[in-house]
């Protein structure tokens, strides 16, 4: 026998966790730490700081800056002056090739670049007067997700799923479909300092030519041809899973048993709970088979070229339905440097019909008016083109539009000189749109805040003020 196998100490007193999982084989223990998971699950459900407008958020993220002089930014003086030269040497001012019309009851000026989204004019609140930072891609990219360029920091739907929490525990509360892998990857809805568990879940959607091949989630598992997410391999049934993912989980409480802060265990600990429930939601959730052919004809669905957003489109509306605080589609490039008749026509082409498609989805289900829908890019572009073709980086003034969660419809808000160069009138910059985001979501942006660093981080840094003048 050992010397000190008798030696007795405050650490080795039994514990109440110890009488647990002793008595009845542990059972015990096993309800304790199930009520104890769910009492301190970092995805539970939240209170806002006050009422919020905005129960979600459905962010249709266009890459690479489109054009807000051809879409949603009327400019009669530059028709006028069209050819004359520009501010910018070399180059010449060139007008919109689509026409704009007023549009709905409220008069709203869009192009016919949008023929289906000017249908729902009186849902839109037209944000002319954006800013950002940086005219790159990259920088003014994360800039917009995270609200910084030069430091990683949580993006605005990790905020948003820290501050509300989720509403369904068996799918990720933020779910990020097609980013880009350029432009700050998966900065962009990752959770920096804060912890894991608040990352986006990356879903990759295929178009008609690939449909068998539906969903990709990167992070938290794989996907098979039948498009359900697993982490085992064929050979586990779903009790010899369940007994792999207790035995990796148990290593993982057991390290941070000793460690007083580790985030990353703690987030590899929630998703692999998460990924399990999720084998069972996503298949549900993600199965189109079940909505009428009406549905699908509205989001443009098996129709080109229309097809790959709608799916998205629809896939958003279900995910909102089952209770996703956060979604994020992806399309582009609207880098339309040259070219851009055709590039911008087919972008919008692309996308028009599915949008329209997704407002009047969402309205008819009486979803809108607690569901933030956001459109726009990284930046806008220039009045100017050196070749009368295409149009450069333009931070200093550009549009992003919302609609439903609280905010004003048939509204516009700020604008750009005659010629939409930069904004002269009612300025946003982005610290200003998360700030407002974050209000109309119920926070007060500067007491939502993660202690980070020695200090009280947040989303908006030290800046940011809500526009309240498009707060229904």
């Amino acid at each position: 026998m050992k010397p000190n196998s008798f030696c007795l100490n405050r650490s080795a007193a039994v514990t109440r966790r110890d009488a647990l999982r002793s008595l009845s084989a542990g059972f015990g223990y096993l309800a304790f730490q199930s009520l104890a998971a769910a009492a301190t699950s970092p995805l539970a459900s939240k209170q806002p700081h006050f009422a919020p407008k905005a129960k979600r958020v459905i962010f249709l993220c266009m890459r690479g800056g489109p054009s807000h002089l051809d879409t949603f930014d009327y400019k009669p003086r530059l028709i006028a002056d069209a050819g004359k030269p520009s501010r910018q040497a070399g180059s010449q001012l060139m007008p919109s090739l689509w026409e704009f019309k007023q549009r709905g009851q409220s008069g709203l000026w869009i192009s016919e670049a949008f023929p289906n989204v000017a249908q729902h004019a009186d849902d839109l609140c037209l944000l002319r007067g954006m800013t950002c930072d940086q005219p790159s891609h990259a920088q003014a990219f994360v800039q917009m997700h995270t609200g910084v360029s030069q430091f990683v920091r949580p993006s605005l739907g990790a905020w948003t799923l820290y501050g509300l929490g989720s509403e369904n525990q068996n799918l990720p509360g933020y779910i990020t479909i097609n980013p880009p892998s350029a432009n700050g990857g998966s900065q962009n809805y990752g959770s920096a300092f804060l912890p894991a568990a608040y990352q986006g879940t990356k879903f990759q959607i295929s178009d008609s030519s690939q449909r068998n091949r539906m969903i990709d989630i990167k992070r938290r598992g794989e996907v098979n041809n039948d498009g359900l997410a697993h982490l085992r391999n064929e050979h586990l049934t779903d009790a010899q899973q369940r007994r792999q993912i207790d035995f990796i989980n148990a290593l993982n409480r057991e390290k941070l048993a000793h460690d007083t802060h580790a985030p990353l265990i703690e987030g590899a600990i929630e998703s692999h709970e998460l990924a399990f429930r999720m084998q069972d939601a996503v298949p549900g959730v993600m199965d189109l088979s079940k909505e009428s052919p009406q549905t699908l004809a509205l989001y443009g669905i098996n129709e080109d070229p229309t097809d790959g957003f709608g799916r998205q489109c629809l896939l958003a509306r279900r995910f909102v339905e089952a209770g996703v605080r956060f979604i994020e589609l992806g399309h582009g490039s609207w880098d339309q440097h040259a070219n851009i008749q055709t590039a911008l026509g087919q972008n919008c082409a692309q996308t028009d019909k599915p949008i329209a498609g997704l407002l009047a989805d969402l309205k008819q289900r009486d979803l809108l008016k607690d569901t933030l829908v956001i459109w726009g890019g990284e930046f806008g572009r220039t009045s100017y083109s050196p070749d009368a073709n295409g149009r450069d980086h333009n931070h200093k003034g550009y549009t992003l539009w919302m609609a439903g969660g609280g905010v004003k419809g048939g509204f516009s808000h700020g604008e750009t000189d005659e010629h939409g160069y930069e904004a002269i009138t009612g300025k946003v910059h982005i610290h200003d749109w998360h700030a407002t985001v974050l209000h109309l979501l119920g926070f007060d942006h500067e007491k939502l805040t993660y202690r980070f660093g020695g200090r009280n981080m947040r989303l908006t840094d030290l800046y940011g003020s809500v526009v309240k003048q498009i707060v229904s």
